[in-house]
């Protein structure tokens, strides 16, 4: 579903969604570059304005009560980009895991990070690994940064666990169900996106989370990632929160 009034005009409220909260939201943040584009800046102020966005939303999302926040940082396919912009977009993730991981341990925020780490700078690697030590144990909110992250190539990299295992004899393939494959995914012990966000106005899922929202409800807003705040992380929420769920069944009183 499209919402094409400005959420900004949202009700702003801390509650009373019962519940209608979604426990898991994920958030494709699209359009940094674009926002940019029409203020006349760089792209590397877009993306400075969306950490700005992501702070923002992970304290209201906690707030609200929503247990998991996935968001879609880095994807697969951004290496495609110009090389600078992939460094800034480097540099930007080490500020925030510099400036903002010990606040978010202190708040009890637990930190995953999923996408293949084949590939990316050692010390990027060291730091998302020490983000995920720190906080492991902590329980009030879970935060999932999807970095270096492809929907295909989560479910490429789980198939081919589970053909290793067959072959060392590990596992019948005759007792291979969705299960084996969801315990072989990145998110493996993190429950599916109840709701899916995307910004800019973008109406596609592009490689995020293929097969964790396969029943996901999706909300995409005609807004730009760095204009993303309370209000509309409450938009989403409100329109969330009117629909009614089937997971392929019917509803109350047998319509489809």
């Amino acid at each position: 579903m499209v919402l094409n009034a400005d959420p900004r005009e949202a009700p702003d409220r801390s509650g009373g969604y019962g519940t209608r909260m979604p426990r898991h939201v994920g958030i494709i943040m699209d359009g940094n570059g674009r926002w940019a584009a029409e203020r006349g800046l760089t792209r590397s102020e877009g993306h400075k304005r969306g950490v700005e966005a992501v702070r923002e939303t992970v304290r209201e999302a906690a707030e609200l009560g929503i247990e998991y926040l996935t968001l879609f940082s880095f994807s697969s396919e951004n290496w495609s980009r110009p090389p600078a912009e992939v460094q800034f977009l480097f540099g930007l993730l080490r500020m925030f895991i510099r400036s903002d991981l010990a606040l978010l341990h202190e708040e009890g925020v637990r930190i995953r990070v999923i996408g293949e780490r084949k590939g990316l700078p050692a010390d990027i690697t060291a730091m998302l690994a020490e983000a995920e030590k720190l906080t492991a144990d902590n329980k009030a909110f879970t935060l999932v940064v999807a970095f270096n992250y492809g929907g295909r190539d989560e479910i490429v990299r789980a198939v081919r666990a589970i053909a290793r295992d067959a072959a060392a004899g590990r596992l019948d393939p005759e007792t291979i169900d969705e299960a084996a494959i969801a315990d072989r995914l990145d998110t493996a012990g993190i429950p599916d996106p109840d709701l899916i966000i995307r910004t800019s106005g973008e109406l596609r899922l592009s490689n995020f989370l293929l097969w964790q929202s396969a029943y996901a409800e999706l909300v995409f807003l005609p807004i730009y990632w760095p204009d993303f705040d309370r209000a509309a992380l409450h938009a989403a929420v409100d329109d969330y929160a009117r629909r009614e769920r089937r997971y392929g069944g019917v509803a109350a009183g047998g319509s489809r």
